[in-house]
């Protein structure tokens, strides 16, 4: 009996000193990396708060410089759009006028010089560009929400010391030509 008891104190001492020596271990790793809280719906939110308000994603994410390119890009979308739109709508308007009757023709001071077929072809110029213009405003709504997702997610990545890539540039021992490329290095 006198045996199992001392090989328990044995088997007892030896395993609080590893675990022991276990936590220091772990108390080295998380001295050496970046202490942050991950929140999992940080992007989520990002990217809600963006479809909701253009820009407003940007702002959670603290990237402030980010909101006027998004209101620069949706509102160069919207002005093309409706630039677009009103030509489009005055070139039908006219060649409408012309196939009523109504039109002044010859005399109008901006039409008058032009044929029926010129006046089809700007419709369907403008109409072109009106949806081109449309497309691309949602696809500038769309990668705001976009950005202000994956800058939320990328916030989250731990970086420390132990990884890192550096240029390194090396003089040829021979022809004393340099050459270049990069070093990663990764410390245990």
């Amino acid at each position: 009996m006198r045996f199992i008891v001392y090989i328990f104190v044995i088997i007892l001492v030896h395993s609080t000193t590893a675990l022991a020596q276990q936590e220091n271990e772990l108390a080295l790793i998380a001295k050496d990396t970046t202490q942050t809280k991950i929140n999992p719906l940080a992007p989520a939110k990002a990217a809600f708060y963006s479809a909701l308000v253009p820009g407003l994603g940007q702002a959670y994410n603290k990237k402030y410089w980010k909101i006027p390119i998004v209101y620069a890009g949706l509102g160069a979308g919207i002005y093309f759009y409706s630039f677009n739109n009103k030509k489009y709508h005055e070139f039908r308007d006219e060649y409408k006028r012309r196939l009523d009757g109504t039109s002044l023709g010859t005399a109008h001071p901006i039409y008058g010089g032009l044929s029926d077929d010129r006046l089809i072809r700007a419709q369907r110029f403008h109409r072109k560009n009106r949806d081109l213009s449309a497309l691309i405003t949602a696809g500038i709504y769309i990668l705001n929400i976009v950005d202000a997702n994956v800058d939320a997610h990328l916030m989250q990545f731990n970086v420390n010391d132990n990884l890192s890539v550096t240029p390194d540039i090396r003089q040829n021992e021979i022809d004393y030509k340099f050459t270049t490329g990069l070093k990663l290095t990764y410390n245990f």
